[in-house]
């Protein structure tokens, strides 16, 4: 049933590969047979793909994927009896060598040499199902590059305001140096009606008020947690959206809060879950960092050098492709640790990777094997030949709007 359901997966997607399908699905498969490779050509001597090294770019620069199709792929893959749990985060591809890839921009990364948090690449954008609790998996939905001015965190005014109208409850991290402000007070019936209640700094315990709910749980992971919960607070450019504030602080043995550094989270939506439960459905968010280390370092998703920001799209709308198709293919394949690997029972994507060829082997391929089509015409002797144009990085900042001077009396 389930290689049934892997292969059905396979042929649709297919499919919805576009033109050049041939090239991009065996391109897909040559990364599972290839775990180690320096350079971008050489997936093309992988025994899955059956074509020449010059085949790899051209299918990259030929190719157009149906998105929306692939989505409603993948969404159909998902279990229909529990509630989805996704998860959003950012990450950048660096490539600060790049001078004429276009759209280019400078994107907070992981300190790195010289401790600079910045790195110069595209930044990306995915948004992932969480299928399960206390593992690696996550499985993206949509995945491609980041064009909004959204904080490093999605906890803010911006956010709520532009997902309002999607009917599904959020659970968000909020920087440490944010303002919100709780209800306003009842109506006195003179003036304008507040907006507006008391000024809550995440910063500044002086302004915070007693909390609404507070709770503290013992966890064999993380240890003694205390957690405190305020209703009805708001942004201030986004006073018709309440939401709750969660504060998740450790504490010692004594009682004390400890020297780590305090996590502020905030929920939207309907009924909250309780509260020492709700900082364990944040924890699944992490599923997205494990994939994003996952593609960058198995799926090879930055490896390659490429000239222009549509082919980097289309390269990477095959990382979710290869994705599900591990989620698929997870109860077909056996635990094959290698000699310094301990066995698992719950197999991890990297895990299931190493048996896909394998797999593939034995299910074939839906793409046509390649035709002979000639020998290509060679550069004409003496045609010139024009350097490509550079192009500079994109400076992302907040537009603020000018104070128009008062006339003059």
């Amino acid at each position: 049933m389930n290689a049934d359901k892997l292969l059905a997966f396979r042929q649709t997607a297919y499919a919805c590969l576009g033109r050049a399908h041939d090239a991009m699905f065996e391109l897909g498969d040559a990364v599972w047979s290839s775990s180690r490779v320096n350079s971008f050509a050489e997936l093309s001597g992988s025994p899955l793909f059956r074509r020449q090294w010059s085949s790899l770019y051209e299918a990259l620069q030929d190719s157009r994927p149906q998105r929306r199709k692939l989505m409603r792929l993948y969404i159909g893959q998902m279990s229909q009896t529990e509630r989805p749990v996704l998860a959003s985060d950012h990450t950048i591809w660096v490539c600060p060598f790049a001078v004429t890839l276009q759209e280019r921009t400078y994107e907070h990364q992981a300190a790195m040499l010289g401790n600079c948090p910045v790195g110069v690449g595209q930044g990306w954008s995915t948004l992932a199902w969480i299928p399960e609790v206390g593992s690696s998996w996550a499985l993206p939905l949509r995945h491609e590059r980041a064009i909004s001015l959204w904080d490093s965190e999605y906890g803010c005014a911006q956010f709520v305001l532009a997902t309002a109208d999607i009917d599904c409850d959020k659970l968000m991290r909020l920087r440490s140096n944010r303002c919100l402000w709780t209800a306003p007070p009842i109506y006195g019936g003179r003036g304008r009606p507040r907006v507006h209640g008391d000024k809550f700094k995440l910063n500044d315990s002086t302004t915070w008020h007693s909390p609404d709910q507070q709770s503290e749980v013992n966890d064999s992971k993380q240890g003694r947690l205390r957690l405190r919960c305020w209703h009805q607070m708001h942004f201030r450019s986004a006073a018709k959206h309440p939401l709750q504030l969660i504060l998740v602080e450790w504490l010692d043995h004594f009682g004390n809060r400890r020297s780590d550094k305090p996590v502020w989270l905030i929920w939207v939506g309907e009924t909250m879950p309780p509260l020492d439960q709700i900082w364990q459905l944040y924890c699944r968010r992490f599923g997205v960092d494990h994939w994003f280390r996952f593609a960058k370092q198995r799926l090879h998703w930055t490896l390659p050098h490429l000239g222009t920001a549509k082919q980097a799209e289309r390269w990477s709308d095959l990382m979710p492709l290869l994705s599900w198709q591990l989620w698929l293919a997870r109860d077909l394949v056996a635990d094959c640790p290698l000699p310094w690997q301990k066995s698992q029972t719950r197999l991890t994507p990297g895990r299931v990777a190493q048996s896909m060829a394998a797999v593939f082997t034995q299910l074939g391929t839906p793409a046509q094997p390649p035709k002979l089509r000639g020998k290509s015409p060679e550069w004409t002797q003496g045609q010139p030949r024009n350097p490509r144009v550079r192009a500079p990085i994109v400076k992302k900042r907040y537009s603020k709007r000018k104070k128009q001077a008062r006339a003059s009396t």
